[in-house]
């Protein structure tokens, strides 16, 4: 299995940014992933975040329902176990979380439909924790676009001016503990695809991560540590024409002794400006790449809210 998550080193692209670019490419073409190391977010970023984390799930259920926004689609604030499933699948993943968005300047065209991140007034730490993680991801996700774009034979900045402003999203993840042992085979979150252009996940405490390759086989993602996952999302397949795929991937269940802790993890969901249209770029479509209608990245979104459960149709 190692051979499909070889880890690129992230000071190569400093070095030889042609060929950082070419390796996370290939990674990308192959599986849809990529595991980055070396990576620049601070170790201390990283292990405050997790303690503030870890600090607001175990407030009261009381207390965290008062930052569940279901009218705004669940976007910012908190959302209870068992709300999200996987596209297509009645069955709810076994998990809560938080989502933490973007700071907009007062006067951003883009207030209309992005809200502000509420403050957690119980856990001191919590605003500032959360967000000097979302902005080291926000920064070094669009470091890694730079390398994307190399790849797509692309100008390096290709992508800044479509992403500067997206409602892209830091979730912190809680799968609470099964005192019950789960039946082998079942799964904390169902097989799915991410809906944004890249992902950056941060790698979990536990293990669990398993993506399916083309060849129909389940591979488990289990990085070094200090190593940060990469994949892209359905945004990015749709504006390359399938030509850097949005791999499907799920959280499966632990072994009984392991399925009495409890698995935390922080994706940063990296999304396009809200209206930016996605279509399908030449180059792709020349390689082979395949056309969709052209749409609007927060039309998109909101189609795809409605089909995993977070905005009721």
């Amino acid at each position: 299995m190692t051979q499909y998550f070889d880890p690129i080193p992230y000071p190569l692209w400093h070095q030889d940014k042609a060929a950082f670019a070419a390796a996370i490419g290939r990674s990308f073409r192959e599986t849809g992933f990529a595991v980055i190391t070396g990576h620049p977010v601070p170790q201390t970023v990283i292990d405050e975040n997790l303690a503030a984390t870890k600090a607001f799930f175990a407030l009261p259920a009381s207390v965290k329902e008062t930052y569940h926004d279901a009218p705004g689609g669940r976007q910012r604030g908190y959302t209870p176990f068992a709300t999200e499933n996987a596209k297509g699948k009645a069955q709810a993943d076994l998990k809560e979380f938080w989502h933490t968005g973007r700071t907009l300047p007062p006067d951003s065209r883009y207030r209309e439909t992005m809200k502000d991140t509420p403050s957690v007034a119980e856990v001191a730490d919590f605003d500032r924790a959360t967000r000097a993680l979302y902005e080291a991801l926000d920064l070094f996700g669009r470091d890694l676009l730079r390398s994307v774009a190399l790849h797509l034979k692309l100008e390096e900045n290709w992508f800044e001016d479509k992403v500067q402003f997206g409602n892209s999203i830091l979730r912190l993840l809680h799968y609470p503990p099964q005192m019950d042992p789960p039946a082998e085979g079942s799964v904390r979150a169902g097989a799915h695809e991410d809906i944004n252009v890249i992902t950056l996940l941060l790698g979990a405490e536990e293990a669990g991560l398993e993506v399916l390759h083309r060849s129909g086989t389940w591979l488990a993602v289990n990085p070094p540590p200090g190593a940060l996952v990469i994949n892209c999302g359905d945004m990015l397949q749709r504006y390359t024409g399938g030509v850097l795929p949005s791999t499907t991937h799920r959280v499966v269940n632990p072994a009984p002794e392991r399925a009495r802790f409890p698995r935390y993890s922080t994706p940063f969901f990296l999304h396009f400006n809200q209206d930016f249209e996605i279509e399908a770029l030449p180059g792709c479509l020349a390689e082979g790449g395949m056309a969709e209608p052209k749409i609007s990245a927060q039309d998109f979104l909101m189609e795809r809210l409605r089909e995993i459960g977070l905005v009721k149709a």
